[in-house]
């Protein structure tokens, strides 16, 4: 491939408008947040005050806050020719319904997103979106009056079936199956049917020649090539805690479901986009099938893991190779990082800053509130089957001595072996004092000696300073979330 593949870590809509160009992409596929554990009738009731016990999640990401008012008005502004007449209408229809809460919020999120891919569409491009019966409804809506009226076609809606475990307290049926649903932008689609069919699993040979089915008779060389799958798909099972390529990343799904899709609606080549790239699966299966890829994600854990990925699985040189965008390459970009606006907790700041130093080998804490002073923590080895913890905390303000004090504290609290203190702005001299103090720690395993507290700025990072300890080699997001349930419906946060 001649031209760089792209991963960008931002806000996807900005990406898409500031980035992306017009008529650029073949195929986009897209796997949005969707929760399904909250209580669905309170769509019907939706103002904002879900009992948040039940919906934490989906109402921390989906509130009706600024961002999302002025995108509201954006999408019921006449002047503007992205947005056609007919999903004005359906917005402001639907506001009417669902109130301004969290729900309507997810689907303005949406729709904004939406109307730029297609835009980015050639002519001859597919979209695919996945999602659950929680808002799927809601969804096809928003897709038909974005394509529908813009010479765009509804094709397919693909239900995924797979199996799992349910609660024993279960009072409904359980609920193992999510939606795609496929549009094309014009009347001139890509779909290599030949690339993805599927063997018949029953016939018999008849006296005339002909293989003999329910509904039909078939020549031998059809019967032997195979069908066009239908549009319920159930020989794709999840990413199950014993399959290889699990990366324990909550809602990632199969290689498989990708390679169905993009071998169906594209060719070698062609350029694939998934603006929500969570754990790369879209990205990594494209690069396999030698298509040009673009991903974009919020998030630097996901963009950390997507590189890391790409490595284990197709080389260094891919990495290599990558246009990587939005990562902080200098001070000042790392500034704007910790205050973004769209961040009020720094948590991004926190999470690259933990990420970057420790070469993806650190464990974010991604409890909410209060953290006990604990941003992140490392592992290292002392024998071969004990380890011990450094505490990572990561400052973005004034620091002064008292920040040492109190990292100080919670290594002994933690009973940890050492400390480690990010910070964005330059230590005094009593900080630095103050970590010579704390003494050093010896590890049994190597003999390495390392200070008992360490104290590292943002420009050392940036500079090429990172964590030279004897950690685990399990990859931080590949492990951090072992304890997620194995199921594929809703996100965790």
């Amino acid at each position: 491939m001649t031209t760089a593949n792209k991963l960008y870590y931002g806000n996807n809509l900005e990406v898409l408008r500031n980035y992306i160009k017009d008529e650029t992409i073949d195929l986009c596929y897209i796997d949005p947040p969707f929760n399904s554990k909250r209580n669905y009738n309170m769509i019907y009731n939706n103002i904002g005050k879900e009992d948040r016990a039940q919906s934490q999640a989906f109402v921390d990401t989906w509130e009706w806050d600024n961002a999302a008012m002025q995108g509201y008005e954006e999408l019921l502004n006449p002047e503007n020719k992205l947005y056609p007449l007919q999903t004005r209408i359906l917005i402001e229809g639907l506001q009417k319904i669902l109130g301004k809460g969290s729900l309507f919020a997810y689907i303005v999120h949406i729709t904004l997103r939406v109307a730029e891919i297609h835009r980015v569409l050639k002519k001859t491009g597919s979209f695919y979106l996945h999602c659950d019966p929680t808002a799927s409804h809601y969804l096809k809506l928003v897709l038909d009056a974005i394509f529908c009226p813009q010479g765009g076609e509804y094709r397919n809606e693909i239900v995924w079936c797979y199996t799992g475990p349910g609660s024993p307290n279960m009072r409904q049926f359980n609920r193992k199956h999510d939606t795609i649903f496929w549009y094309s932008k014009g009347d001139n689609w890509t779909f290599n049917k030949e690339r993805i069919l599927m063997p018949y699993k029953d016939g018999k040979p008849h006296a005339g020649g002909f293989i003999e089915k329910n509904g039909g008779r078939l020549d031998p060389e059809d019967y032997q090539k195979g069908k066009v799958p239908e549009t319920w798909w159930t020989d794709i099972a999840i990413v199950a805690r014993s399959v290889k390529e699990r990366l324990g990343y909550p809602t990632q799904k199969p290689e498989k479901l990708l390679e169905r899709i993009i071998n169906a609606s594209s060719n070698e080549g062609d350029t694939v986009l998934d603006a929500y790239c969570s754990c790369g699966t879209t990205v990594s299966v494209a690069q396999k099938l030698n298509r040009r890829w673009i991903g974009i994600d919020i998030t630097f854990q996901s963009i950390s893991l997507i590189l890391k990925r790409l490595e284990n699985t197709h080389g260094k040189e891919v990495v290599k190779n990558t246009e990587l965008n939005g990562v902080p390459k200098d001070l000042e970009s790392a500034k704007a990082l910790a205050l973004k606006a769209d961040d009020k907790t720094r948590k991004e700041f926190e999470k690259w800053s933990i990420l970057t130093y420790s070469n993806n080998r650190a464990y974010i804490n991604e409890k909410k509130g209060a953290d006990g002073g604990i941003d992140g923590r490392a592992f290292i080895y002392e024998s071969e089957k004990v380890t011990k913890q450094v505490i990572i905390s990561v400052k973005s303000g004034h620091v002064n001595v008292a920040h040492v004090r109190d990292l100080c504290h919670v290594v002994d609290r933690e009973g940890a072996v050492g400390g480690i203190l990010i910070t964005l702005e330059n230590p005094s001299k009593p900080m630095m004092q103050e970590a010579k103090e704390a003494g050093t720690y010896t590890n049994p395993l190597t003999g390495q000696i390392m200070d008992k507290i360490s104290i590292v700025t943002v420009d050392e990072m940036i500079k090429g300073s990172r964590m030279i300890l004897p950690t685990s080699p399990v990859e931080v997001v590949k492990s951090a979330q072992k304890n997620v349930n194995d199921t594929q419906t809703g996100i965790e946060f």
